[in-house]
């Protein structure tokens, strides 16, 4: 794994947080609790801050960042962020899945209790209301969430990375 420093801002984890052979965290990085950062996973706090909740997966060959000077990254607790998937520049509250091979683009906003579906492009500025799924190119509202994919899915999920980190250490 690399962790570094850069420009005078070393990365800052929180307690139980896992870190595969190949992941990177670089930079103004801040994470919660419970975090986990897998193989290939790129976390690039280098033009800008990022900071994570607790319980925050950032699986296979995701990447994390922001765009210099303009928008930084904010995740909040209980969010899987599946492989392949780009994160950059944006707000995703709490509660939230976003799917392998997914982009979310600066500026969105992505309300809690969410399913961004795999392969989805969430683009610039987009405002994805709560308790929603979004899909396609462009990402847009195909239904509302039900309480059984919040827990069956969005919870799920987050707190099988967990698990699965707790085999690595």
């Amino acid at each position: 794994m690399i962790i570094k420093e850069l420009n005078g801002k070393t990365p800052r984890f929180g307690k139980d947080c896992f870190f595969a052979d190949t992941a990177v965290v670089v930079g103004d990085v801040e994470m919660g609790d419970n975090c986990s950062i897998w193989f290939n996973g790129v976390v690039r706090g280098d033009v800008h801050y990022i900071k994570m909740g607790d319980r925050v997966n950032v699986q296979d060959g995701a990447v994390i960042h922001g765009t210099y000077q303009k928008s930084p990254t904010n995740i909040g607790n209980n969010v899987s962020i599946a492989h392949n998937a780009v994160v950059h520049g944006c707000t995703v509250h709490d509660n939230v899945l976003i799917g392998m091979g997914a982009i979310v683009m600066d500026d969105s906003i992505i309300h809690s209790n969410t399913i961004i579906a795999a392969g989805a492009v969430v683009t610039s500025g987009s405002i994805v209301e709560s308790g929603s799924i979004y899909a396609g190119i462009p990402a847009k509202k195909i239904k509302d969430i039900s309480e059984e994919l919040i827990s069956g899915e969005i919870e799920r999920i987050a707190h099988s990375y967990i698990k699965y980190a707790s085999w690595y250490k």
